[in-house]
């Protein structure tokens, strides 16, 4: 229990109902740990300490990776933007309000962590809706639009040398969303990269390897009809190429082609390829 608004790590531990071991890489990895030392004793956390580590239980208990709810817990950040705030939102066509929802979410929580607990369930979802009814093309725009706009203004590094990636959709493949998220998520970590975007014909991506000979190239693709399109083998021919998107699902793959499974897999092995630690 508690002595004087000060507790041990045994009785922190307890009440958490987490190991002892558990909370010292929470301080040792994290910082949530006892904020004051006193001379000769052993390291005594008070109640604003015990509240972080509440706050990171419940962050974690959401979904949210303990990097991200490390920072909100130490921080004090308010609630984060949901899913159904999201949906909302959309639902009532409110682009400006999308724009804060989304802005709020990837300062509290950083690209990786907001696209991956947050807007995919929502797109997702939001995407189903547009099945079921048909009538949600026009909800769809609007959302994309939002969000892109975000994501577009977090940052363009300078690339410091060789282009350490190039991204771009298969032919005729429209989804691309995926893409801006994957550029913003890397350029957070200070990574540069060259979004072609949507539509890219084979030519179009032959030449812009000859243009920026990136490090490796990632192509998106949702349908794997469209996917079957890209010129896979000759860009593995002259790079590594990563495949992202469920297009890619049971299609093939060249050697030098590598498929990613999500936008965190995405950015590890690009900052890999082009040297840089994740």
């Amino acid at each position: 229990m508690s002595d004087g608004a000060r507790w041990s790590a045994g009785a922190v531990a307890r009440t958490l109902g987490i190991s002892p071991t558990t909370l010292r890489t929470w301080d040792r990895r994290y910082g949530l740990g006892p904020r004051t030392r006193e001379e000769g004793k052993h390291r005594r956390y008070d109640d604003v300490d015990v509240a972080a580590l509440r706050r990171m239980l419940e962050l974690t208990g959401q979904g949210i990776s303990p990097a991200a709810a490390a920072t909100m817990a130490r921080g004090g950040a308010g609630p984060v933007p949901t899913v159904h705030d999201f949906v909302r939102a959309s639902t009532q066509l409110d682009a400006p309000r999308l724009g804060r929802l989304t802005t709020e979410l990837v300062g509290a929580l950083g690209v990786v962590d907001a696209w991956e607990s947050v807007l995919m369930p929502f797109l997702v979802e939001l995407g189903e809706r547009t099945i079921d009814d048909g009538g949600g093309i026009g909800v769809e725009h609007v959302t994309s639009s939002a969000v892109m706009s975000v994501l577009h203004r977090v940052g363009d590094p300078l690339e410091g040398g060789r282009l350490p990636t190039l991204l771009a959709a298969v032919p005729e493949e429209l989804h691309t969303l995926p893409l801006d998220a994957l550029a913003a998520a890397l350029a957070e970590r200070g990574c540069a990269s060259r979004n072609l975007g949507a539509r890219v014909p084979p030519s179009a991506l032959m030449g812009a390897l000859d243009v920026l000979a990136p490090q490796c190239v990632l192509l998106w693709a949702h349908d794997p009809v469209l996917a079957r399109l890209a010129p896979v083998a000759k860009v593995a021919a002259r790079t590594p190429v990563l495949l992202g998107g469920p297009g890619w699902h049971r299609v093939p793959l060249p050697f030098g082609a590598q498929r990613v499974h999500s936008l965190r897999e995405a950015v590890d092995v690009i900052l890999t390829h082009s040297g840089r630690s994740s």
